[in-house]
């Protein structure tokens, strides 16, 4: 069935913190991005290792651009995006656009997180929290050549700062990922799981091939990756003039406050 919009998408995204197109990729073009995500896979293994799971940005390698092209501008989907955001945000930028990879080896997962906040060292956070609602800003996109289920999260956390329950999760920064120590793969997959599950209200995001989730990073949210389920998501941001402002100087301020000594600060001391 070809994809059909809907009011539902624009309120799941507002009120869960994101949307998924569902199927809104064509067959054609799921084959020819899978094509050209298979010689990606092979290119970021060559330079990163096994367990390697992203290549970004794409346009930064030899890869056929095309089939990135023909998904930027498919009217469809260019049309669902300025319907739940703006006719101003864009998504397909090949010097932004990654792909996102299953390991080779070994099950792993990353830490729990909301984008910038949580995994940029020196950050301001009172510039976070001033754009947590800004639909400018913070706008990420995961796009499925397979079936994926590697997303958690925590619906509606982005109109909010942490509960106590989710501070008390995470007292510290940087927030740990699980320790593997030299686990098997069958006991580093168990492992993962039980983190996945050890925020509280979290669920997996369940896309399958063609499904296009459009959501706020500023959710809590994260990865969790087994290297026997084939995966090839388009990892991109709806980006806009103000999102590309405000990263770049946040880079720069997070980068000058390190130089100062500053390295993470952590936004639940003294709220609870």
């Amino acid at each position: 069935m070809a994809f059909q919009f809907s009011d539902q998408h624009i309120e799941n995204f507002h009120m869960l913190g994101y949307t998924v197109f569902g199927k809104i990729l064509p067959p054609s073009l799921i084959s020819d991005l899978r094509r050209v995500s298979d010689i990606a896979r092979e290119i970021a293994r060559s330079r990163g290792g096994a367990q390697v799971q992203r290549l970004q940005p794409v346009g930064h390698f030899e890869l056929d651009q095309q089939p990135f092209m023909d998904y930027a501008e498919l009217p469809d989907l260019v049309d669902a995006i300025a319907k739940v955001l703006t006719p101003r945000h864009f998504h397909g930028n090949c010097d932004h656009l990654g792909i996102l990879l299953e390991p080779a080896e070994m099950p792993y997962c990353t830490a729990w997180h909301r984008d910038w906040r949580d995994n940029i060292h020196g950050l301001n956070l009172a510039h976070w929290d001033q754009g947590l609602l800004d639909i400018n800003l913070f706008n990420q996109i995961n796009c499925a050549l397979y079936n994926d289920s590697c997303t958690w999260v925590v619906p509606g956390s982005h109109l909010r700062h942490d509960l106590r329950s989710e501070a008390e999760r995470f007292p510290d920064r940087p927030i740990s990922g699980p320790n593997f120590g030299e686990r098997t793969a069958e006991e580093r997959e168990y492992i993962c799981l039980e983190y996945c599950r050890s925020m509280p209200s979290a669920v997996p995001l369940y896309l399958e091939a063609g499904d296009f989730a459009l959501y706020r990073n500023t959710l809590w949210h994260m990865g969790n990756y087994v290297p026997y389920s084939m995966r090839a998501t388009l990892h991109d941001s709806a980006m806009t003039p103000e999102f590309k402002e405000w990263s770049q100087q946040a880079q720069q301020d997070a980068s000058q406050r390190q130089k100062d000594g500053l390295i993470m600060d952590n936004p639940n001391v003294n709220r609870f």
